[in-house]
């Protein structure tokens, strides 16, 4: 027997899954003891302290903007360095750039005997992590009670044993679930067309910011118990989550461009450690680094998924949603506060006028394909088209490692369908488990409790050893694991259908809760998060680091557009969501990323060998400058 105290310490607010499971061995209430009342405390200790944790950092961030605030009436002759460093925005920023003057590139030796090494990350990026840490914080916890609310009718009290407000069904839940993340993948399009053409990263974040705050305020104010009972809930989350959709692809375009923008070198030097080491400090090592960092501050803000499930089922669904909602506030702040610290590209006017001419000159008007549409060959090839074209031979040379890039962002749809199972189905699937005093929504939160252990352990040791060991990840090989991972998470989810549906006192048909801990799911979602480790974060990095200058923002909707394709195949298997079927579409969606995974590496592995030297393709910033400013004559011609 577990004493009264020890339990209250470990596990305050929840109660064991399964009252008949205890009953067993001893040996069995020892282990079920720790999955079944251990971690649900422990979720809620842990959104405690990364709720302080947020505050610490936000305050610290703060102080960091306040630094370089100048009074507008202190007029100061600045010198040529500090005009300089103005130009480049913040201090870490123009060390890097100037880093290729005062140490010398690898030789081919160096590269065969010496370990990558990651660069220093710049203060600016992590007040971009925290802009987006403070939208997952909203985004997650406005969505996860969203399948109940939805499914579930209006309990008519709280605390409820089955929180809900519309009793649409599970098909209908699930489908608009669905829907809800087809949108917020398909608006980034737009997001990036009006940041890379129009406004700039920067401002189209902050547009897209006050959008987003719309959406919250109309989906906070039809979820209160009045509006439910009058049926305003439904319509009012309709147009919510289209407005909140519409927000949150706005940002989701342009925010983990302008992370990685924040970092400045793109060419390799070899530098020495303290302890007397010779390492090569490398932009892939660091990209990479910068992006985990990146994906455990999105996790981090997905924890509030912990409060507001709580919330809905013991208060009601309006509090779960003004939660999300205030906490957006301090992103805007950090968006306006931090103007003055980010390294912002202008927007290229013509950019998507260039590569539609350049697509139409490759395609109907010189023969040759890409190559010989550079403005270098077209000079002794079209002179007359040469004279007319804006393009140079750089952009000619991104786009094609664009374009190669984008072949591999079509087998992502796949996996991203592994990932979405666990935003609705494997909710659902809760539901017909024993899950005692804690909401069966609450479970998908051990996903980013899992990412936020492992992304650290991978960051720090996992990948640092294996360079130590002379072994590179590079991205096609990391996306290939990604895929084995996704499809070993669908695996084992199909096993546990099975056992529920073995189960009694429903079997196949369960109408309420089986016999059966709802803790055998937490390896579903510790796999699929380690498959996100290497997929999604990669494939975040790959689109960054592939994608032209004045498109970066694009190249990102676009491979965030593949997650669109896996709504549009969850929607096509609706019809198989249901119970005694979805044991079977577990099965398939399992083999069909297993499958992925081997032709993705199969195909696309000879990539690893030329990426270095592909993310070498680029501009220097007097180079894109210069480059900018024709483009500006070209408009006013």
């Amino acid at each position: 027997m577990i004493p009264p105290e020890l339990s209250y310490f470990l596990s305050p607010r929840s109660l064991p899954f399964s009252s008949y499971i205890v009953r067993s061995t001893k040996k069995k209430k020892i282990v079920l003891f720790f999955v079944e009342e251990y971690i649900p405390g422990l979720l809620h200790h842990l959104f405690l302290f990364r709720l302080s944790l947020f505050f610490i950092f936000f305050f610290i961030s703060l102080s960091t903007i306040k630094k370089d605030i100048t009074p507008m009436d202190e007029k100061v002759e600045r010198s040529e360095k500090e005009q300089q460093l103005d130009r480049y925005s913040v201090t870490d920023s123009f060390d890097q750039v100037h880093k290729e003057d005062e140490y010398p590139e690898p030789t081919d030796e160096d590269w065969k005997n010496l370990r990558e090494v990651a660069d220093t990350v710049p203060a600016s990026a992590y007040l971009v992590i925290l802009i987006e840490f403070c939208e997952r914080f909203t985004y997650y916890g406005l969505s996860g009670p969203f399948q109940n609310y939805i499914q579930h009718p209006d309990p008519g009290h709280y605390p409820a044993d089955q929180p809900g407000a519309m009793g649409k069904g599970q098909q209908t839940a699930t489908a608009l679930t669905t829907f809800f993340q087809f949108w917020c993948y398909i608006t980034p399009i737009i997001g990036a067309v009006i940041a890379d053409q129009y406004l700039g990263k920067y401002k189209t974040i902050l547009l897209f910011s006050i959008i987003y705050f719309i959406g919250l305020v109309i989906l906070t104010c039809t979820s209160i118990p009045m509006a439910i009972e009058s049926g305003a809930a439904f319509p009012g989350f309709i147009v919510a989550v289209i407005i909140i959709g519409l927000g949150t692809g706005g940002i989701k375009a342009n925010v983990s461009p302008l992370v990685a923008e924040q970092y400045r070198s793109r060419t390799a030097y070899v530098k020495t450690l303290k302890n007397g080491d010779r390492v090569i400090v490398t932009p892939q090592a660091t990209y990479q680094k910068i992006f985990n960092m990146f994906y455990w501050g999105i996790n981090i803000g997905s924890l509030s998924a912990i409060a507001t499930t709580e919330l809905e089922k013991n208060v009601g669904f309006w509090p779960a949603y003004v939660l999300p909602t205030l906490m957006f506030i301090p992103c805007i702040c950090v968006v306006l506060l931090g103007r003055k610290r980010y390294i912002q590209h202008p927007p290229r006017g013509s950019v998507f006028v260039e590569a539609g001419k350049l697509f139409w000159l490759a395609s109907f008007k010189v023969k040759g394909g890409l190559d010989a549409c550079k403005p270098s060959q077209l000079a002794i090839s079209h002179p007359e088209i040469a004279a007319q074209v804006t393009h140079d031979d750089v952009f000619v040379d991104e786009l094609k490692r664009t374009l190669k890039a984008c072949i591999i962002f079509l087998w992502f749809p796949i996996w991203w369908l592994c990932y979405q199972q666990i935003t609705n189905n494997l909710i659902s699937q809760a539901a017909t488990m024993l899950t005692g005093n804690v909401p069966n929504d609450i479970m998908q939160n051990i996903d980013p409790i899992a990412l936020i252990i492992l992304i650290p352990i991978m960051d720090r040791i996992v990948y640092p050893g294996l360079r130590r060991l002379g072994i590179h990840m590079r991205p096609i090989f990391r996306i290939s694991l990604g895929f084995f991972f996704g499809a070993v998470s669908m695996g084992y989810t199909a096993g546990i259908q099975s056992m529920i549906y073995k189960s009694p006192p429903y079997y196949d048909h369960p109408e309420g809760q089986n016999q059966i801990s709802a803790a055998y799911q937490i390896p579903s979602y510790v796999f699929i998060a380690i498959s996100e480790i290497f997929c999604s974060i990669t494939g975040m990095e790959y689109a960054y680091k592939k994608a032209p200058q004045s498109m970066k923002s694009i190249v990102m909707a676009l491979f965030l557009l593949t997650n669109c394709f896996a709504s549009i195949l969850a929607f096509a298997l609706v019809s198989v969501a249901v119970d005694p079927k979805v044991m079977w579409m577990y099965a398939g969606i399992a083999c069909a990323a297993f499958v992925s995974g081997i032709l993705v590496y199969v195909l696309h592995h000879k990539r690893d060998k030329v990426d270095v030297e592909e993310d070498a393709i680029g501009r220097s910033d007097e180079q894109m400058e210069a480059y900018n400013n024709d483009d500006k004559k070209n408009q006013e011609a």
